[in-house]
């Protein structure tokens, strides 16, 4: 096999080439999807309830809000209607949609009336069609101007297409030229970040081009996963190059220097690409569609590197290898370091550290104050300032949706009744009390009561007064479904943001455990046919979930709130990337250890190694900063932090805590490991 990778090396080149070529054109027409909400399974009872409504109503579920400041009542209803008149815009429901405002308004019910009219503020609800945000949105802002403010899931959206694109596009700009720094001061020629950045560059855009075959992908794939495999991936690049580099020093002939580069570096590459591969496969098997989404790109991704590094880097580097001999330069940084012996005086401190920190770090991080969706915008965008600005106007609102069986008014009044006593819920707009229970709906109008019947249901509406999520808002979607099953049985639906949001929650709580557990034990599995050794798996996943713990629980020590899905994804990616350091120095301590005593290996492991490690948790880091610098989407910032930090922890912990637990269990690891040959003397 490497033999005809060799001879054919110049239409191996050319057929990548064509791949990458090709796959980047054809990615702009994989469409993205910045729904959060089409990723939860379909039997989901709030996604069930969506679709009932759709089927049942014209329009949807309000998705926007706009607050019209200094306006009167006329004005409102001219804005209105002026509203209604744009483009994807629909079920635009305001004051003259609960009450008669042809009486005066002083007579109404106050707490109707202030959520939609206080202090000559309006506040208009309506759907934005699904697919129309961004121009809708545009022209929505262009309809009230400067002065007045827009908030809502819809515009949420609208931004989040908007930046997704450029901002991976500012990530990239930043990256890439720290990664060729990082990169020039851990090689001995000029070209060979150039040629490290290709193969794996490739591989990054045949993956995106594949992409079409799937049919969309999240905004989430499109911003992390590209720069997460390009971090995760390059190490294979540098192993190859730099065993080539080594057996160029050995024989005269550069086939021959590749030919042995490929079979000693294909077993580490070939590990660390399992590690990484089946950590991501774990994300495949979440309920919650976004986490597949992602796990599938980056297998994808894996692959796709680990074949552009055994295929066309091989055959690349062969047709250009007399650029890297023209361009060599003397090293910038030693590859070795006599650090050893001074990490190793710190093994006890570190030992009794991480004793004393895992069981609290371990507690914290599940017990952190989660956010299930995006979190907001930061207020200094207009999307924050203007959703700051509603509520500081009219308070936190997220409307909810009951739809039950029609025909039975007399118990849905007593339903509305019993909705409208608890404590968030600051009115209740429904047929039986916006028209009257004693009035027949068949006597009036269809225009008067198509907004509260359909032909199967009765719609009522719910003005809360929490936010979309939190302990609140998920305690009063319990108490609205409980009360509404106890009138209807299971023969309603209850559908709304928060409701969304409690559905999403349990979801994604649920995935956390089979993601985590598949995760660990995959890996484990890896380690244990790669290293032969029942003890090595432990230590090594000690070392680095310890390290994932860590991370995790600083949110809930500095008292932040933390997005779940970042949460949740942060600690299988963490884990499969950086389990590499881990193996990368383990692998050469068991052969120091056939040469000489434990001591004397880990000494002699960490001087060898601590630089290679560290270049690629600075460049796995230094892309987790980048991500969270450059995004204002609060999911692709967290899972930026959490994997810059977490890049840094698992560095700190495998060159302090690691050696320190292969110095302590040395006679465990020894019978415990099959024919390990470790050295007998002292």
């Amino acid at each position: 096999m490497t033999a005809r990778i060799l001879k054919n090396k110049k239409s191996i080149v050319i057929t990548f080439i064509i791949l990458a070529i090709a796959s980047a054109v054809v990615q702009f027409a994989v469409p993205v999807n910045h729904d959060m909400v089409d990723y939860l399974p379909d039997d989901t009872s709030s996604i069930e309830a969506m679709d009932e409504m759709e089927e049942e109503f014209d329009g949807g579920m309000t998705n926007t809000r706009v607050m019209m400041k200094d306006i009167s009542i006329q004005e409102a209803l001219a804005f209105k209607e002026d509203l209604e008149a744009l483009e994807g815009v629909s079920e635009v429901m305001w004051l003259d949609d609960v009450i008669d405002i042809r009486t005066p308004i002083e007579m109404a019910d106050s707490d109707t009336v202030e959520s939609y009219y206080e202090d000559g503020n309006a506040l208009f609800s309506f759907h934005v069609e699904e697919g129309k945000e961004v121009e809708t949105t545009d022209a929505v802002y262009e309809l009230i101007g400067e002065d007045n403010a827009m908030s809502g899931g819809a515009l949420d959206t609208a931004v989040s297409q908007e930046m997704t694109g450029s901002e991976s596009m500012n990530a990239a700009l930043i990256l890439i030229p720290v990664v060729i720094l990082i990169l020039l001061l851990s090689t001995r020629s000029w070209i060979e970040p150039v040629f490290f950045l290709t193969a794996i560059g490739i591989s990054v855009l045949i993956n995106l081009g594949t992409n079409i075959f799937i049919g969309e992908i999240s905004f989430i794939t499109q911003a992390v996963a590209p720069i997460l495999q390009l971090a995760v991936s390059l190490d294979y690049a540098i192993f190859l190059l730099h065993s080539f580099d080594d057996y160029r020093h050995e024989t005269a002939d550069p086939k021959e220097a590749m030919k042995l580069a490929m079979k000693r570096s294909f077993p580490a590459i070939a590990a660390s690409a399992s590690t990484t591969f089946f950590g991501f496969t774990a994300l495949t098997f979440m309920e919650f569609g976004l986490g597949a989404d992602l796990g599938l790109n980056l297998v994808k991704g894996i692959l796709l590197s680990f074949l552009s590094v055994m295929i066309f880097l091989p055959a690349l580097t062969l047709m250009f290898y007399k650029w890297i001999d023209k361009t060599q330069h003397k090293p910038f940084m030693p590859s070795t370091y006599n650090v050893g012996k001074y990490l190793l005086k710190l093994r006890i401190p570190v030992l009794l550290l991480i004793a004393v920190l895992i069981v609290p770090a371990f507690l914290a991080q599940s017990q952190t104050n989660f956010l299930y969706g995006t979190g907001g915008h930061p207020e200094n965008t207009r999307a924050g300032s203007d959703a700051a600005e509603i509520e500081e106007s009219f308070g936190k609102y997220t409307p909810m949706v009951l739809m039950v069986p029609k025909g039975d008014i007399a118990r849905e009044e007593e339903l509305v009744q019993d909705l409208d006593s608890l404590d968030p819920v600051k009115s209740v707009v429904s047929y039986v009390n916006t028209v009257g229970a004693g009035i027949p709906p068949e006597y009036l109008d269809e225009s008067q009561t198509e907004q509260f019947f359909s032909e199967n249901y009765s719609r009522i509406t719910l003005n809360t007064t929490t936010s979309n999520e939190g302990d609140k808002a998920f305690a009063l979607v319990e108490d609205v479904r409980a009360i509404a099953a106890d009138y209807y049985g299971d023969d309603y639906h209850a559908l709304g943001e928060s409701a969304t949001m409690y559905d999403m929650k349990n979801i994604v709580e649920k995935d956390n455990t089979i993601v985590n557990l598949l995760t660990v034990v995959t890996i484990a599995i890896v380690l244990l046919v790669t290293f032969r050794s029942i003890s090595f798996p432990v230590i090594l996943l000690l070392t680095i979930q310890s390290a994932v713990w860590l991370n995790l629980s600083v949110p809930y020590f500095t008292d932040s709130s933390l997005v779940y899905v970042g949460y949740l994804i942060i600690s299988t990616v963490q884990l499969a990337a950086t389990v590499d350091y881990a193996i990368l120095l383990t692998e050469n301590y068991t052969q120091n250890r056939k040469e000489m005593n434990a001591m004397a290996a880990v000494k002699k492991t960490i001087n060898e190694k601590i630089f290679s490690i560290g270049v690629s948790a600075s460049i796995l880091s230094s892309v987790g900063f980048i991500l969270w610098a450059t995004s204002s989407d609060p999911i692709v910032s967290s899972i930026g932090l959490l994997l810059g930090r977490g890049a840094l922890l698992a560095f700190l912990l495998v060159v302090l805590l690691l050696p320190a637990l292969l110095l302590v269990f040395d006679k465990v690891v020894e019978k415990t490991t099959w024919k390990p040959n470790f050295y007998k003397g002292k």
